[in-house]
């Protein structure tokens, strides 16, 4: 589909589904609930819920216990222990603000008006305002990078409307899509002309396809169930995925093998953590580019290299095609060929 001259925002009938298009993707849109505490409470319930499956174990906290959260956290001195108990309280402040929030809806039901204004209601922002704050002591499951974008997702479900908030959604999704492109077309790039890696560079293509259209589907979506057997199926074809060696091959060859499946490994745990959290988590992005920076170099091509290996530097149209953005840019990848020591 053509991106030429498209401002963000703007919204298409393509194949019978509606899509939203920002920073170069036409995005998978849904409709907006109609904006209403009620609405707000099961939408910051389905964010903290999903909020909880992507970050470190141990931080559910149950909002009853909050006072004893914050009493461990104020009385930790151990820097380590106290970014562990800084994740605990942030949880407890988050399921404190649903209990809140929940009982407020139960008022509304009574009849009973409940403005935004209401003590209740500010207590609940203020919950989820600290929560956000300490975001950034939370790690991702895998346990590397924070992602405290993912914790202002229920603090903006509920101080904007409902509207702004899928806006903002979409936003962050095409961030993501793109991320998963700058990554998968690196990752391609390093492998491309290696005859022992033949084969690996479709696969990274089909895998970054089925994580961009999972990154934009929702889980209550009839498809999801294609969706995501598509996006597992595709994962683990990547993680199997062997060179091919010779029989008389050298102790360079094994080396470079081995170190290149580690690479398409540790890149296709990223992407699915990415994909699965719709967060870009750059700074694991950005360490993930230098080790394939770092590999590209040591086995550049050499005068006289039996495997040929050449290296290339992504190019607009490998992984995206007609959805990509018109950046063309390398994604880390020097153009030129560095010669081998």
């Amino acid at each position: 589909m053509d991106v030429e001259g498209v401002a963000d925002g703007a919204k298409r009938a393509v194949d019978g589904c509606w899509r939203v298009f920002y920073d170069g993707y036409w995005i998978k849109a849904y409709d907006v609930p109609v904006d209403s505490l009620r609405a707000k409470k099961g939408l910051i319930a389905a964010l903290t819920r999903r909020l909880f499956n992507h970050v470190e174990h141990g931080v559910n906290i149950p909002g009853i216990r909050l006072n004893e959260a914050r009493g461990a956290f104020d009385a930790e001195t151990d820097p380590g222990k106290k970014r562990v108990k800084g994740a605990m309280l942030a949880g407890a402040l988050f399921n404190r603000a649903a209990d809140l929030i929940t009982k407020a809806v139960e008022l509304q039901a009574l009849g009973i008006e409940i403005r935004t204004g209401d003590p209740l209601m500010r207590l609940c922002g203020d919950h989820l305002e600290e929560a956000l704050a300490l975001g950034r002591l939370v790690l991702h499951r895998s346990g590397e990078e924070g992602i405290d974008e993912l914790w202002g997702e229920p603090f903006k479900a509920f101080a904007f409307p409902i509207e702004d908030f899928y806006r903002s959604r979409y936003m962050k999704i095409a961030a993501t899509m793109r991320q998963i492109d700058r990554l998968c077309d690196t990752l391609a790039a390093t492998f491309a002309g290696v005859p022992m890696f033949a084969g690996v560079e479709p696969l990274i293509t089909s895998f970054a396809k089925a994580a961009r259209v999972k990154c934009e589907t929702l889980q209550t979506d009839p498809e999801i169930f294609d969706v995501w057997s598509t996006f597992v199926a595709e994962a683990e074809k990547l993680s199997a995925f062997e060179p091919l060696l010779s029989q008389r091959h050298s102790l360079d060859d094994r080396l470079r093998a081995a170190h290149g499946v580690q690479l398409i490994a540790s890149g296709t745990e990223l992407v699915s953590s990415i994909t699965r959290a719709r967060v870009p988590m750059p700074k694991s992005g950005h360490e993930f580019l230098e080790r394939l920076e770092l590999y590209r170099s040591a086995w550049a091509f050499r005068v006289g290299d039996p495997s040929g290996a050449q290296v290339v530097t992504a190019t607009r149209s490998r992984i995206v095609g007609e959805s990509r953005g018109g950046d063309g840019a390398s994604h880390g990848l020097r153009p030129e060929i560095v010669p081998g020591v």
